[in-house]
């Protein structure tokens, strides 16, 4: 998974409550199985008419359509627990999703393929929203917890210990377990391999133990 340190992008606003995972993914291209290539999905409905041209949809819409950070409105990412939602946003090239609430599947899932979603509520929101439709840049900085506009504070933001760990070092969830308690790990396969040492018989020595098993 690609590490997330300081990232500097333009912001696409989104201002709509409850985008849900079939607007970001429609459940159609649930059969697409690779992650590669699914951003071509990402919004599908909203950044594609019928004849099959562009919208005028924000993600279409020069500079966003560069974008690498979302400014979205309050519930982002509710509805059914696809995780191929997370996987065309990443895709597409979205690294950072700001909003005042996200779906708790959702919420999950991003931080599983490398994408932060930041909470930020009221007249914080309100301001990031409004920085974002100018089109300049903004950097968020993971290791310090902050949003940095171009012509404004610096705002900070809340984030689990671990799951900030497991993003500054690009761990997936069985990742950061074998980091994390990579010892223990070794312990109990060295005392499982003691225990149960049959288990662990290579082609030749497997044989002779199943010709001693028959009595021969």
């Amino acid at each position: 998974m690609e590490k997330f340190t300081r990232l500097t992008s333009v912001a696409a606003p989104l201002a709509e409550a409850d985008i849900d995972t079939d607007i970001i993914f429609p459940a159609r291209f649930l059969l697409l199985l690779d992650k590669a290539g699914l951003g071509k999905q990402l919004f599908h409905e909203r950044r594609h008419r019928r004849d099959g041209s562009l919208t005028d949809f924000v993600l279409n819409t020069p500079p966003f359509n560069e974008a690498r950070i979302l400014v979205a409105d309050a519930n982002f990412g509710s509805g059914s627990s696809r995780e191929q939602a997370v996987w065309a946003l990443a895709d597409f090239g979205i690294r950072c999703v700001i909003a005042p609430s996200f779906g708790e599947i959702f919420f999950s899932n991003c931080f599983k393929n490398g994408v932060l979603p930041i909470v930020v509520t009221g007249e914080t929101h309100a301001n990031l929203m409004a920085a974002a439709r100018t089109g300049e840049p903004f950097t968020v900085d993971l290791e310090e917890q902050t949003v940095l506009l171009p012509n404004g504070p610096s705002i900070g933001f809340e984030i689990d210990p671990w799951r900030k760990r497991a993003l500054l070092l690009g761990l997936d969830e069985i990742g950061a377990i074998l980091a994390d308690d990579e010892a223990d790990i070794s312990a109990f396969e060295i005392r499982h391999r003691a225990d149960s040492p049959w288990l662990f018989l290579d082609d030749g020595r497997m044989e002779q133990f199943l010709d001693k098993g028959d009595g021969k």
